[in-house]
């Protein structure tokens, strides 16, 4: 196959494909693939199956390799003997691949996920369609995925005005995800209206291309101004509007003084297909009409 590396002889049949990124891995369980080893979500960590995919995981035997800030664990990923690698995708885990890509091609076949990918349907169907040849597979998913949607979408009421949302590991680094991108679009597809807040102010995003711009707490209230929000814990931060409404300056944000803000959970921000899923349910509980 034909990638931004270049040229890439996949196996047909992979029997031992390690993933270096935990948020990629669930769409190859859900696939059936055999996971021989994935990263664990966080840096410096044993790892954790998700609950999502945990029961395949068990089966399979999958194995956490050790990772950090600083890269992966190049003799770890030799010792999982793998015969193909899939890796990439956003943050750390996309740099570290590309830094060590020449290493891993060594190892096996290595596919790396662009960071261009942001959504589960643009990376699922890579994986599924690119790398494995299993279009007719993802489209299954995606169909089941957009019936879901329209149903959730007749069953719920959405809140008037517009929404926006935040995202945070502590109190004092709220940071705003930008408006078409990633939950933003699939709240969008439910009917909620998405505030464009980061249209509205000379912010830059907080990375180059990245998906959030961080106001500072001294504007953050006149920034955040959109009726209703959505609070997520980034990267597994146990943080949400218990922890926030009473504190300055989100005692003043308007969504705040309100009552109209609301958690979400932390992989909601940038969730894989069976997030997306398990979110749907989430918001359909929230706003289910007549509740």
């Amino acid at each position: 196959m034909s990638t931004e590396q270049g040229e890439i002889d996949v196996p047909a049949d992979p029997k031992r494909v390690v993933v270096l990124n935990y948020a990629l891995a669930g769409y190859l369980f859900d696939l059936g693939e055999q996971v021989v080893a994935t990263t664990p979500e966080v840096t410096d960590s044993t790892g954790e199956y998700s609950r999502f995919w945990s029961e395949r995981a068990e089966a399979q035997g999958t194995e956490f390799l050790p990772w950090s800030s600083d890269g992966f664990d190049l003799e770890a990923i030799i010792a999982a003997d793998p015969d193909l690698i899939v890796a990439g995708g956003i943050g750390f885990p996309l740099k570290h691949a590309k830094d060590a890509y020449a290493r891993l091609t060594e190892v096996a076949p290595t596919v790396i996920v662009s960071g261009e990918e942001e959504s589960w349907q643009g990376q699922f169907s890579f994986i599924a369609a690119e790398v494995l040849g299993r279009e007719d597979d993802y489209e299954r998913f995606e169909s089941a995925y957009e019936d879901r949607v329209a149903e959730v979408k007749a069953n719920i009421a959405v809140p008037a005005g517009e929404v926006s949302v935040l995202t945070l590991d502590r109190a004092d680094t709220p940071y705003i995800l930008i408006e078409g991108t990633s939950l933003s679009a699939e709240l969008e597809r439910l009917g909620f209206a998405t505030a464009p807040l980061f249209r509205e102010n000379d912010i830059e995003p907080y990375t180059a291309g990245g998906d959030t711009f961080g106001p500072s707490l001294e504007v953050l209230p006149d920034v955040l101004r959109s009726e209703t929000v959505f609070v997520v814990g980034f990267n597994n931060a146990n943080i949400g509007v218990d922890d926030l409404e009473r504190e300055a300056p989100y005692n003043r944000v308007p969504a705040f003084a309100s009552g109209q803000a609301y958690d979400l959970p932390y992989w909601a921000i940038r969730g894989d297909y069976d997030e997306a899923l398990a979110l749907l349910d989430t918001i359909e509980a929230k706003f289910r009409k007549n509740r």
